[in-house]
């Protein structure tokens, strides 16, 4: 197990989170797991020291380049905490001897808080169940081996730190076209350090049977159908005058894990953000309408051929010479102009669905629930985080936006349709 780099880059997709990260854009995202008893704090930091060998490439300090940010790997021992703050909060990890992540606890809860620059929800979520395996063997309940969770006594494999966009990338790919300017949500925002996260938790089987067998759509497709109608909604319910201040198109950000469409063994970032649009200023959309959009916006967009432009831009404009040759510290002052402008400009909100977190069976009876947090962003104030485990969907809006409507709208409609939704918030 003794196999990794002294020291590596930062992958394309994380390269541009050292230089925006601040209290209002932390780039921190949470995973939890909320557990049937207390959690043991001794017991946790105990599993925590064994698993994190077996995962070097995430346990490592950021250092400044000359002309970029990289990683070198830490002697620190990672050091579990007790919750005290909001979730997803800013990490003072950059030119300091801290690490990108942080487990927390807090009564029956454990929670993995990762920096995106260093890997995406697909990398985290292995480290984190691997973890809450390592956690209940050392309380006594031993478990069977299931994909998607290491042995912590297994060899590292070099491809685990691979830049797979790197790999993958074709530089005669033509670039995807600009997309336009967004609408964006005009609401006040929290202090500094508050970040709200208002959770509703549904039927997993109802949901299901209602985007499948009536709509005839996936899970992804009807709750981002469904959140672009909502959206839709409250801005048609504004007055028209306030309305016609922000009558752009309403674009949701999804990100889309491209490990299934590429045979790659990383664990760090390796995805790419679909932004599929509607126009309100076209006329107001029905809802199957919206979903048919979706439904062919997904399917087209989701295919190699795709694939292969996203992964072309990415690649080429780190690769482009007039940005390679940009001292690190002028790129630290121009890349949240640069992220503000081409990128969260392009994007109303955005919606990430983990998908179904599968544990082994003899542990399921000691868990209750796991939810993801998106990380908080001042350009998209708020965003969805979506994970199911055994019967329960949960539907995370995390939001540093002091308005509840758009939940609400969300929220409503699940409600019409014949779903029962049990809400929950931190605040």
């Amino acid at each position: 197990m003794s196999k990794k780099k002294s020291w590596f880059k930062i992958d394309n997709a994380g390269k541009i989170y050292p230089s925006i990260m601040s209290t209002r854009v932390s780039t921190v995202y949470r995973l939890s797991v909320t557990l049937k008893n207390r959690v043991h704090p001794k017991i946790l930091q105990e599993a925590l020291d064994i698993t994190v060998p077996r995962f070097p490439y995430f346990h490592v300090n950021m250092r400044r380049g000359f002309f970029w940010y990289y990683f070198v790997h830490s002697q620190q021992r990672a050091i579990v905490e007790e919750e005290r703050y909001d979730p997803c909060m800013f990490m003072y990890f950059k030119n300091r001897k801290k690490l990108p992540y942080r487990v927390l606890y807090f009564k029956n809860k454990i929670s993995l808080e990762m920096s995106h620059s260093i890997t995406d929800g697909t990398g985290s979520m292995t480290f984190f169940k691997t973890l809450i395996v390592e956690y209940f063997r050392l309380l006594g309940i031993k478990s069977e081996p299931i994909q998607g969770i290491f042995d912590v006594k297994s060899a590292v494999d070099l491809e685990e730190y691979e830049d797979a966009f790197q790999k993958y990338y074709n530089k005669h790919i033509p670039f995807i076209e600009k997309l336009p300017n967004a609408m964006h949500f005009p609401f006040d925002m929290y202090p500094k350090g508050v970040y709200s996260v208002v959770t509703g938790i549904v039927d997993s089987d109802k949901l299901y049977k209602i985007a499948k067998l009536k709509y005839g759509v996936t899970v992804t497709q009807f709750l981002v159908g469904l959140y672009f109608s909502s959206i839709q909604d409250y801005l048609y319910d504004l007055p028209p005058r306030k309305r016609r201040r922000h009558w752009r198109p309403i674009c949701i950000n999804v990100p889309v894990n491209l490990r299934g469409l590429y045979p790659t063994k990383t664990l760090r970032n390796f995805f790419i953000s679909l932004i599929p649009s509607i126009d309100p200023r076209l006329g107001k959309y029905s809802f199957e309408e919206i979903l048919t959009y979706v439904t062919y916006y997904m399917e087209m967009h989701i295919n190699k051929r795709y694939i292969s432009q996203y992964l072309s831009r990415n690649v080429r404009n780190e690769k482009s010479w007039y940005i390679r040759i940009i001292p690190l510290n002028i790129k630290d002052l121009l890349m949240p102009t640069i992220y503000h402008k081409y990128g969260e400009r392009s994007y109303t909100s955005s919606i990430s669905n983990l998908g179904i977190v599968k544990m082994p069976k003899e542990l399921e009876p000691y868990i209750e629930r796991f939810e993801m947090y998106p990380p908080p962003s001042k350009g998209s104030k708020i965003k969805v985080g979506v994970v199911a485990f055994k019967d329960k969907t949960y539907i995370n809006f995390g939001s540093i936006a002091v308005s509840r409507e758009i939940e609400k709208y969300f929220f409503r409609k699940l409600r019409k349709m014949g779903l029962h939704v049990k809400i929950e918030t931190n605040h």
